[in-house]
């Protein structure tokens, strides 16, 4: 049963959880500005010794993402726990792939997720070893037929998608991410190796969450919610980020049934 939080409130249940995951884009903020209800929630978190970790399926490290948060004027102490999947990927490409050549799907801007093996970045598709999804080329931002004309020569290639996410709002402007690259490559035929919510690496690597009782807020059915899922945790769904029209036109528990997501408690807004 899905309860709504909006009149009691996050304090209403936070003494029954230990660790918090709590997503940043969507419910921190829209790419633009922080929300300010959201940020007072987390001070109050701090303030009960709660412990949280803002994750994000962002396709850059952990140190790009809280710089970021810093302009955005985040306070250092709520910026101690930030993991983003771009993290994720990176610890398994040190290890498994960081010899390899690669060929990059991505803007510029994403560079910064692989200077430690920049050296192996191939410009040629067919001379590359595997696939680098980092989000969509800045020329070809919403064209997808463009990437499946660009890789059905090249399924035989693994792809490592840095960030799941299908869409994402920035502001009031809705782009497509990594995911929806991936996506077409998988309907090609192409194995795609992901790292990002609802996948459990992103998770466990951020903090020790063995033994705890957890609680996930988030805005996107098909990451925050549905990875909550996997793992067992409970969940809470913001309604006011990426899903808001569709729940808005058919309310949150048939929406929830069409993504075949579990949701526990629901808020508008993250609000204390």
């Amino acid at each position: 049963m899905t309860k709504n939080l909006d009149l009691d409130g996050l304090q209403s249940i936070a003494d029954n959880y230990d660790l918090f995951y709590i997503d940043l884009w969507g419910v921190i903020h829209n790419g633009v500005k922080l929300h300010n209800s959201a940020i007072a929630t987390l001070n109050e978190l701090k303030k009960k010794n709660k412990s949280f970790v803002l994750l994000t399926n962002a396709p850059r490290p952990n140190t790009t993402v809280n710089k970021f948060l810093e302009k955005m004027g985040m306070s250092e102490d709520l910026r101690e726990h930030v993991f983003t999947s771009g993290e994720a990927a990176l610890n398994f490409l040190k290890t498994s792939f960081k010899s390899k050549n690669f060929f990059h799907i991505g803007p510029p801007r994403d560079f910064d997720l692989f200077n430690e093996f920049k050296n192996n970045k191939s410009t040629e598709l067919n001379e590359s070893e595997y696939l680098l999804c980092t989000g969509l080329f800045d020329e070809h931002e919403d064209d997808l037929s463009y990437y499946k004309n660009l890789l059905e020569k090249y399924t035989t290639k693994k792809m490592i998608c840095t960030n799941p996410d299908l869409i994402v709002d920035r502001g009031n402007i809705r782009e497509m991410c990594a995911g929806s690259v991936a996506m077409v490559f998988e309907k090609m035929g192409g194995e795609v190796i992901y790292f990002g919510k609802p996948h459990a690496e992103v998770y466990n690597q951020s903090i020790d969450n063995i033994g705890k009782k957890v609680l996930a807020i988030g805005d996107n059915l098909n990451t925050d919610i549905k990875g909550a899922n996997l793992l067992n945790y409970h969940s809470l769904l913001v309604c006011n980020g990426i899903h808001k029209e569709e729940i808005q036109n058919k309310g949150v528990i048939e929406v929830s049934k069409e993504y075949e997501a579990i949701v526990n408690f629901t808020q508008t807004e993250l609000k204390w």
